[in-house]
């Protein structure tokens, strides 16, 4: 298998599978003490991925709040944030974009296509990696790996998820549900159709399981490189 960086999928649902709902705010499923949980993974990463929809759509910081431990990584001669990176076929992508404030490193990972617009609208802003006609995210973990990213980090969307799942290019998944329905069909999915490795006649581990506050963050392993508590 050519190397690629452990691989760690986060995200939040509802207790009927959502996202997000169909409105234009963004919705709160996590509380704060899993909010620092999750801040204290993205600092324990060398990057953090999502897709291009997710930085139109929640303009995320992708960033570590924890002064102390942004100092932390400092002191290990690391930027205050990982590694920011995001995959777009369309290259749609506004300078405006939080995923580029502040300066931290980022990468860009787009087709042939949205590739050739970007560098003119992005200025030094980011790097643009061409991924071919066509991204491929094997191809881009492996791409991450010779950049020296051994621990990655995707937030996101659903259509992200779906791809790294479907593709086997995740080892552990860190699902938080939250206690809410959201009953609207206009919300995102935590994926969407696929045929996925873990189904009814393999079904994936469960590594771990707990109780935050008011949500419940379970932890499943998805490959052999992922410990079981």
């Amino acid at each position: 298998m050519p190397e690629r960086p452990y691989t760690v999928l986060s995200c939040s649902v509802s207790i009927d599978g959502y996202l997000d709902d169909g409105t234009s705010e963004r919705l709160l499923l996590s509380n704060e003490a899993d909010l620092d949980r999750v801040d204290a993974v993205r600092a324990s990463c060398d990057a953090i991925l999502v897709g291009a929809s997710t930085v139109r759509r929640d303009n995320p910081r992708l960033e570590v709040r924890s002064e102390q431990r942004r100092s932390a990584r400092r002191t290990r001669g690391l930027s205050a944030t990982p590694l920011k990176v995001t995959v777009t076929a369309s290259g749609r992508l506004d300078r405006g974009c939080a995923f580029f404030a502040n300066g931290t490193p980022s990468l860009v990972y787009a087709t042939t296509s949205g590739a050739a617009d970007l560098p003119a609208s992005l200025g030094d802003l980011t790097t643009v990696v061409d991924a071919g006609q066509q991204v491929d995210l094997g191809w881009v973990g492996q791409d991450l790996h010779r950049r020296g990213v051994h621990r990655l980090m995707v937030e996101g969307g659903g259509h992200t998820l779906t791809q790294f799942l479907t593709a086997g290019l995740a080892d552990e998944l860190q699902l938080v549900v939250a206690p809410m329905f959201v009953g609207d069909s206009r919300g995102s999915r935590l994926v969407g159709d696929g045929r996925f490795p873990w189904n009814a006649d393999s079904r994936a581990t469960l590594a771990d399981v707990q109780k935050i506050g008011d949500v419940a963050l379970l932890r499943y392993a998805l490959s052999a490189r992922c410990t079981v508590d």
